[in-house]
């Protein structure tokens, strides 16, 4: 996965959708603006969230940041890993996603924007 293949929230989350699930991670920019990351506060599984809901934080050496939902969905799966090595975000933050949703609303994807759009909001 690259950072041509998702979506993304103006809010620097990204999305690969897969049928009626999808991955949801942090974009590259994001990863590479917070530094050194050291901790992520992860969400439980079977936990439903809205569109924009914070499901997540990050922490940094340089801050602390929530995580927004992109798409309304149910948290089927946690990227454990990341409970004991936050870095890999770092290393590469596409194939280290944070948590894999079943989504209630697939229309919202919509809204979402490609690598185009969402690299003009960068400028």
């Amino acid at each position: 996965m690259t950072k041509n293949d998702v979506l993304y929230s103006k809010t620097h989350e990204w999305i690969k959708v897969e049928g009626n699930h999808a991955k949801v991670g942090i974009s590259s920019y994001a990863a590479m603006h917070l530094g050194d990351i050291v901790f992520f506060d992860l969400p439980s599984v079977g936990k439903t969230y809205h569109k924009d809901d914070v499901f997540a934080a990050v922490e940094s050496v340089k801050s602390a940041s929530d995580l927004y939902l992109p798409v309304s969905g149910k948290i089927v799966k946690v990227n454990d890993a990341l409970s004991t090595q936050p870095e890999l975000v770092n290393l590469d933050p596409f194939t280290n996603w944070i948590v894999e949703i079943e989504l209630s609303n697939l229309n919202e994807v919509q809204s979402l924007l490609d690598i185009t759009a969402y690299e003009n909001t960068l400028e």
